[in-house]
């Protein structure tokens, strides 16, 4: 499931891209807020996801902390050359047209790693959606490490991390947690943002 060899594994580039993206970010008006929890093990909330530069913007802010992170992203992204692309920047794909599955394994991919900071867009799609899937939840709560709250904040053109949350397993009371943080977050296209609630049903 996870990638073996990632640029986080690549000598020169892990020295050099931690100074390059934070000189980067400064001169694109860019500043980060708040501080890495000091865990080997969490599920990231990557949101709000509107559109196509929450991709490299998110990665910028991933090497200006030094970081190791692997994230969840459509299959879609990793046909052809993107696969051997993608996967080298530590993504892995999902069908999302298969149901079931992707909860247990990446649970049991935390189980089998001593380290694993796991990045998902609870979105699933840039375009607006009922809800947020509720995946990164279930995935959290199963393999029973915390999640944490990031974000990438167009308006303010801030990037960074808040609060850590242990699932409790009420889900819609949690939710109500995350709603209330990312209240005032906004994306690139805010008219494209999902609302913080879980997502209906089809």
């Amino acid at each position: 499931m996870l990638p073996r060899y990632t640029i986080f594994d690549t000598p020169i580039l892990r020295s050099i891209m931690p100074p390059l993206a934070r000189c980067a970010l400064r001169l694109a008006g860019w500043r980060m807020e708040g501080e890495i929890p000091n865990i080997r093990k969490a599920v990231f909330i990557a949101a709000p996801h509107t559109s196509n530069w929450d991709f490299p913007v998110m990665m910028a802010f991933v090497f200006a902390y030094r970081v190791r992170v692997h994230w969840l992203g459509k299959d879609a992204l990793f046909r052809g050359p993107g696969y051997w692309l993608f996967r080298w920047l530590g993504g892995i794909p999902v069908d999302r047209s298969r149901t079931g599955g992707l909860v247990a394994q990446s649970a049991q991919a935390f189980q089998m790693q001593n380290d694993l900071l796991l990045a998902i867009p609870p979105e699933g799609t840039r375009s607006r959606a009922s809800g947020w899937r509720t995946g990164f939840y279930h995935i959290a709560q199963t393999a029973q490490v915390p999640i944490v709250m990031s974000y990438v904040d167009f308006s303010r053109k801030v990037g960074g991390v808040g609060e850590l949350l242990i699932p409790s397993g009420d889900i819609d009371s949690d939710m109500q947690l995350f709603r209330a943080f990312y209240a005032d977050v906004r994306g690139k296209y805010p008219a494209l943002e999902t609302e913080v609630r879980v997502a209906k049903r089809s």
